[in-house]
């Protein structure tokens, strides 16, 4: 009779799933060592399966920090790939040797080969250190398994994703009668989801499409779910100093017929830099169009009543672009898309009769096929649901906070550092674009060559992880910087300033020093620290909105 592995769960982690099997043959071996590795999650005996589990999970979790000892892997993509092969290779063997070698040896690999967000060197995207509550919570939902496509599958899951979701729609539009949210993935698919359903509107207005306008600023998301609606090309609206311009929408706005959608951007990926949402919103009303926000970086900013201000004209959105992945430190995935009014959402309806057949809707059961595009969903909600509950409001707010006055720490702290100079003009969200004062002696192409040079060499020997992003300068003419995007609520002033140095000391031998001799044979005087040479003038700053903190708000690109 073949053992239940559910009545053998207790068994796991104790050394017998490596165990030679009394016959010595290689299946029966086999069978012995999978014994925990077959051992279910779910169900009364399922903890004790997961319990030595997780803890051989933890310790090659440690042991593999512990190894890499930074925040990236030294030795680059090829070191890395030897590394993985020669330690986990076969991916698929003949037999298995067993869950807890399995998970050991796998885990550490990863762990150890991973670039690590908790790690205050660890800045280049919008990639947060989860909180360990919210991983905790995943560990549950991984284990329970709901799928969020129908009720019979996720019962009570599909009540906290529906009290979640109303608690964020109700963050962002406080004043709405009736506003809604969905649980996405983040935000490439609120984007898609939005578009669609503006796509949706203007046909049961009997247009044939809807037009989209977003400025140079926006998220490539944007761009791709047109392409996969078959939507034209988006209307892309001039920017300056990496905000769209409300009188270039306006222009652009008035060459379209037919219905607009405006994406307007909260938080851009390179600059963390906020639209003029108000304007935009008073544009777009006056020509007739429509308003989606992507606030998938900027939206948490609402947790903060010091930061909320910074949002003002979010409100005039029919819907927006929420992710909690970023500012919110949740395990990728964790998004939404917040609507104005919950009726927008209805063109998501789809009947499905092994899912949602009208009979069974109709005595009670809820449809939950329409809440997303997506069929089978892991239960997402419940690991924000635990974090709002553990944090509360003013709680995640703080974090917040911490993220963005870190931002004009590191800020003032590059404007004090000789070795580099910082873009000029306000400091986003919690992102800083600086760049080695070296740099600027070269000719352009070689000054952003050196940029590129000092970011993979660091990323090389793993010491830090720095995003790259063009953007204008003082000059006006666009240049390549370093990146650091602070998404670590624990790192402090000593992490930032040790950040700085590993890049002073990173500029490649053989570049030309401050001062060097520019690609017409003249030497040229080395320029201020911290200034391009001969900029041009900057038009006069714009005004800050209310709440504005100190360090966000328009200077004159100087530095201190």
């Amino acid at each position: 009779m073949t053992a239940d592995p559910c009545r053998t769960a207790s068994t796991a982690g104790t050394g017998i799933d490596a165990a030679p099997a009394a016959t010595g043959t290689a299946p029966a071996a086999t069978a012995l060592a999978a014994t925990a590795a077959t051992a279910l999650a779910g169900g009364v005996r399922g903890p004790d399966a997961l319990r030595p589990l997780t803890g051989t999970v933890l310790d090659a979790l440690a042991r593999g920090a512990a190894d890499r000892d930074g925040p990236l892997p030294a030795g680059g993509p090829a070191a890395v790939t030897e590394r993985v092969r020669a330690a986990c290779a076969p991916f698929l063997p003949e037999h298995g040797t067993g869950a807890d070698e399995a998970l050991r040896t796998l885990v550490h690999t990863v762990a150890e080969g991973a670039a690590d967000p908790a790690d205050p060197a660890c800045v280049a995207h919008l990639h947060c250190p989860p909180l360990a509550v919210a991983a905790a919570a995943d560990l549950a939902a991984s284990a329970l398994n709901p799928s969020m496509d129908s009720w019979d599958q996720a019962p009570a899951a599909a009540v906290v994703e529906e009290e979640t979701a109303a608690a964020l729609a109700a963050l962002v539009h406080p004043g709405r009668p009736d506003p809604d949210a969905l649980i996405t993935s983040g935000g490439t698919e609120s984007n898609l989801v939005a578009l669609l359903l503006a796509r949706e509107r203007a046909r049961a207005a009997g247009a044939r499409t809807v037009q989209v306008l977003c400025g140079t600023n926006a998220h490539h998301s944007v761009h791709r779910a047109a392409w996969l609606l078959g939507l034209p090309d988006p209307v892309t609206v001039g920017c300056r100093s990496g905000r769209m311009l409300p009188d270039a929408l306006d222009r652009a706005l008035a060459g379209v017929r037919g219905p607009a959608l405006v994406v307007a951007t909260a938080g851009t990926t390179d600059e963390g830099l906020i639209d003029p949402l108000p304007e935009i919103a008073r544009t777009a009303a006056a020509r007739g169009a429509e308003l989606h926000v992507d606030a998938a970086y900027g939206g948490p900013l609402l947790f903060s009543d010091r930061l909320a201000p910074l949002l003002d004209g979010l409100g005039s959105a029919v819907s927006v672009t929420f992710d909690l992945h970023k500012l919110g430190w949740q395990p990728v995935a964790a998004g939404a898309l917040v609507l104005a009014d919950r009726r927008a959402a209805a063109p998501l309806g789809f009947e499905a009769a092994y899912l949602n057949a009208d009979d069974d809707t109709g005595s009670g059961l809820p449809d939950l096929l329409g809440r997303s595009v997506r069929t089978s969903r892991r239960p997402d909600a419940l690991k924000i649901a635990v974090t709002l509950r553990a944090l509360g409001r003013r709680g995640i707010g703080d974090l917040v906070e911490s993220c963005v006055e870190a931002a004009g720490t590191f800020a003032r702290l590059v404007d004090d550092h000789p070795a580099v100079r910082r873009r000029p003009g306000p400091v986003g969200i919690s992102t800083v674009l600086f760049r080695p004062t070296a740099a600027d002696a070269l000719p352009d192409a070689e000054g952003d060559e050196t940029v590129a040079a000092v970011r993979r060499r660091l990323l090389a020997e793993g010491r830090a992880v720095l995003g790259r992003a063009v953007a204008e300068d003082a000059d006006g003419r666009p240049r390549l910087w370093l990146k650091a995007t602070l998404l670590n609520p624990r790192a402090r002033e000593a992490d930032l300033a040790g950040l700085l140095e590993i890049v002073a000391d990173s500029v490649p031998a053989g570049r030309a020093p401050l001062g060097g001799v520019p690609s017409g044979g003249v030497p040229a005087p080395a320029p201020a620290a911290g200034r391009v040479p001969a900029p041009a003038p900057d038009p006069p700053p714009a005004a800050a909105p209310p709440g504005t903190p100190a360090h966000t708000r328009p200077h004159d690109g100087g530095t201190r």
